[in-house]
This record gives structure tokens, sequence and C-alpha cells, in this order.
């Protein structure tokens, strides 16, 4: 799809959800956008291969659609859950990483709202969360948009729960919370369960229901002469239709392969003379090593010191687990013959991702990283991580298998 073909003035200037399509319909990238106009616009650069990535390039040329909403807190929650729903190919970041933050709701007679990391979730019991919303990659902007729910809802959020609270000291904690708005004043368990509805639809994105239920109940407190309580609710329906998000509105130029959330795979090969040949893959996320997605791989195509087949081996046993999440970058230990059989490898495979390669001296330490300048800029450090962890991770292999042997 060309510049030319788009019809901007089609495209809306409010903040929204965007979906890149592919020819069969799937949707291959979602993304949110403060305002959808000029994020769409930013796609279509006359240098966008190298301002951003052979993948965008690929994928801005199927077809876009889009839907609106009233707040960029509204469209982050959107993103999100159609992330969730749908899986996009592209939308690499959003695959189940545990360290993301979600929002638990539980399962109690008052109810809290917490904000849990996906690993601990895991190790939870079934029976303790009875809502789960998530994962939020976007640390910052999580923490952000939580702080203007807290405006909207007034809800328990405390380590312990709200009935075994015994001890003078948890009760002030709670009773100060109630002072400063944070926590509902005395309200009856059904009240309070009403809340959480309110909560539980908002994160689902069906806030008319909200206002619907709000207007509802303004009219039957108006018709009871309960005016004060009327105006209460009426303030309700306000500021959940002119929700205040400023925090949340920021520079939307780069794109999700420029974000520090994005999965980078490092491979490296290890043996001694040909013997014991191993190849590894390691996984670098939000900017740390995410060791349970780390993968080891005995080579069998060779019993000779052919680094080439060996990598082409381990490439090639690692694409066809479309199960796991795709990277938006690949790093190999190497020159550009290294990287030529990365690139060789995803081409046949009809997979879009850049690769860089860390060219190393004799004593095995960086001297260069080549590649996309544009990619190496916004992530050298995780690129040298990705390749440090491969290459100690690959040695370990090895030797483990030495001692086998």
């Amino acid at each position: 799809m060309e510049k030319s073909d788009l019809m901007w003035r089609k495209i809306p200037k409010e903040p929204g959800v965007y979906f890149f399509r592919g020819l069969k319909k799937e949707v291959l990238y979602i993304g949110k956008a403060t305002a959808l106009q000029s994020r769409v616009k930013s796609y279509f650069d006359t240098v966008i291969a190298e301002k951003r990535s052979i993948l965008i390039e690929k994928m801005v040329r199927e077809s876009i659609e889009w839907v609106t909403t009233d707040s960029v807190l509204e469209a982050m929650l959107l993103e999100t859950n159609l992330i969730r729903t749908h899986k996009p190919f592209y939308n690499t970041r959003s695959k189940d990483d545990k360290s993301f933050n979600h929002v638990v709701i539980t399962k109690e007679e008052f109810p809290r709202i917490l904000i849990v990391r996906g690993k601990d979730i895991e190790k939870t019991s079934e029976n303790t969360y009875k809502y789960v919303f998530g994962p939020y990659p976007n640390g910052v902007l999580f923490r952000e948009a939580m702080k203007i729910v807290r405006k909207l809802f007034q809800f328990y959020d405390s380590d312990f729960s709200h009935q075994s609270t015994k001890s003078k000291l948890l009760k002030g904690k709670i009773d100060f919370n109630r002072q400063i708005g944070l926590y509902p004043n005395q309200c009856t368990k059904a009240e309070y369960a009403r809340t959480i509805r309110h909560v539980r639809l908002f994160f689902e994105g069906k806030k008319q229901k909200i206002i619907t239920d709000l207007e509802k109940e303004m009219k039957r407190l108006a018709k009871q002469e309960k005016f004060e309580l009327a105006h209460i609710a009426k303030r309700k329906i306000f500021s959940l239709k002119h929700i205040q998000d400023v925090s949340l509105i920021k520079d939307e130029s780069r794109t999700y392969v420029d974000d520090k959330s994005i999965r980078i795979e490092a491979y490296d090969i290890a043996h001694l003379q040909g013997s014991n040949m191993v190849g590894v893959m390691v996984v670098v996320e939000n900017g740390l090593s995410a060791k349970s997605e780390y993968r080891k791989f005995i080579i069998h195509s060779t019993k000779v010191a052919d680094d080439t087949k060996a990598l082409t081996e381990v490439l090639e046993r690692r694409f066809a687990h479309t199960e796991w999440p795709f990277p938006a970058l690949i790093v190999m230990d190497g020159s550009t013959a290294q990287v030529n059989i990365a690139e060789r490898l995803l081409k046949k495979h009809g997979l879009a991702i850049p690769v860089v390669g860390v060219v190393k001296d004799e004593h095995h330490k960086p001297l260069r990283v080549i590649g996309s300048k544009k990619v190496i800029t916004d992530h050298k450090k995780e690129i040298l991580l990705a390749n440090s962890e491969a290459h100690r991770f690959a040695i370990s292999f090895h030797r483990s298998k030495r001692k086998i042997v």
C-alpha cells in the first residue's frame, strides 16, 4: 500500500486502536494511538525500511482499519484486550511475558484490585483471582493509567484482605486511605460489588454500560428526592465521559520495534574441534534475560567443525517451532557470513525479521555490531546483552555435554 493510496482525511484525529490486516484479513499488528491520523501516517515514511525495520515495511503493504475511543486510557485498555484475543504475528511483545504487569480482581467478600506480575499469577491458586486483565508491557504508562483509574473508582488494594484486618495499625491505614479518597467510604457489600462490577466493565472496554447504569441510578435517586446522591452519580458520569489522561499522551513517532520491551533472540554455536557440537538460543525481553525461554540444540547435521551447517540446523529447528513467539530482532554471533545465513533462512520461511551481527576480536570481545544503524542505535545495550548471554549459555551447555561423554 502506498501513502498516496490512503485518503488521510478519512482517518480520524481522535485516540484509538489501529489494525494492520493481511491478504486473508488476518490481524498482523494492533497498536494504540493518541491521534490515529498522525500515528498511521508515521508508518509511511519514504525511508521506512531503514528508519524502522523491514518488519514494518512488509506490514504496511496490507490494509489498515481502526476504532476510535473517547480517551487514550481506553485506547490502551482496548489495545491490550485485542492483542490478547487475536495474538497478532507482529505483536511480539504481547506474548505472555511473565514480567509484565496485570490487573487482577480477587475472589473475596470485598474484592481487592491488585497489580500482579504474570509470573506471580502462575504461582497463585486458581481460586485467588476472579478476573485477570493484561499484560501491560509499558510499566511507566501503566502506572500513570492506574492513577487515572483510581480517580474514577474507589477500591481496596491492600496487601491484606479487608475482612481479615484485625490490628489497629492496619485499620488505621484503611481509614486514612478512605479520608484521602483512595478507598471507598463505608458502604454495603452490595454497593461495593457494584463498584467492582464497574471496574471490571471498564477494563473490558464497556464504559457505556457503566454510564447507562449510573444514568438509571441518577434518575432513581432524583425521583426519591435524594438529590445529593443523584449529584454524585452525575459527577461520576461526567468523569467517565471526560477522562483526563494528559499524562498518557506521549511521542508516538516510534514503533514497537524501537520499544525496549521487544523480544530479541540471540544464537551461538559451541564445540571443541567439532566434538560435542551444540547450539543455543537465548531471549532478551524488556531489557532483561528471559531465561525460561532459553533453548538448547544438540547438533546432528555435522560431526566436524562446520559452524555454517550447525547454525543452519539450529535456525531451521527454531523456525519450525511456530508455537514459540517470534522475535522482533535476531542477533548472530559473527560477521556478514552468519548474518547472511540467518537472512537466507528467514526469507525461505517468509519471515521479515531484522538481523544484526556482533563481530568479536581474538579474545571474544565485541568490536562492532553490523546491521541496521537505526536498530543498533536503539538497542545496542540489549544486543550486546543477548550476544553475551548466548556465548555464556553455549559454553556452559558444551561443557556439560563433555562431562557426560
